[in-house]
């Protein structure tokens, strides 16, 4: 039984880590890596990730600096960037490509904050999905005569204690990010 719960909190952990990942890369009002640093890059007819063909700094607060290791790809770098939607155009240097944020205006908050509900809903589905998933498996233990009908009760009882837990810790990740977008 022990083994079964521990299974499903690994599970939603997962899932709590990709969300984490995810909304990383939702835009505050401070510069991060995060923003930039999965962007896909046209590099010499491979498709490979910013942070695989250049440093990604934060000299400043509002401002990301991409310093390419190879300079024949600041124009591929920049085609994505544009690509990107960050709100802001890159700046071509000589050897480097700067980015600086501008303040979040009240609309672009919004945005932010209703993309964010996206996010938290795809992470809640994941959980009733795994949930789901679980349940059926503790049905057809009691249908095998694996385990009683108490623990396919107790069993279900526990996952759903489990469940609401990690729903909690989603709803307080998303809550957070919400309190960095609004108050930057």
């Amino acid at each position: 039984m022990n083994e079964i719960i521990q299974r499903q909190k690994q599970e939603f952990e997962k899932i709590i880590q990709r969300l984490k990942e995810r909304i990383q890369k939702i835009r505050t009002g401070r510069a991060t890596p995060a923003l930039v640093e999965d962007l896909i890059v046209d590099y010499y007819g491979t498709k490979v990730k910013l942070k695989q063909i250049a440093a990604i700094l934060c000299p400043e607060p509002r401002e990301i600096l991409i310093q390419p290791w190879d300079k024949n790809t600041i124009e591929a770098i920049e085609k994505a960037l544009m690509q990107a939607d960050l709100g802001t155009s890159p700046i071509v240097e000589k050897e480097n490509i700067r980015i600086k944020l501008p303040p979040l205006t009240e609309e672009f908050r919004k945005n932010l904050v209703a993309k964010l509900g996206k996010e938290k809903e795809e992470a809640r589905e994941g959980v009733r999905r795994s949930r789901d998933e679980i349940l059926r498996k503790i049905t057809k233990l009691f249908e095998e005569k694996e385990i009683s009908e108490d623990e396919k009760f107790r069993l279900k009882e526990k996952i759903q204690e489990v469940v609401d837990e990690y729903n909690q810790k989603i709803e307080e990740i998303i809550q957070q990010k919400t309190k960095e977008i609004i108050e930057s």
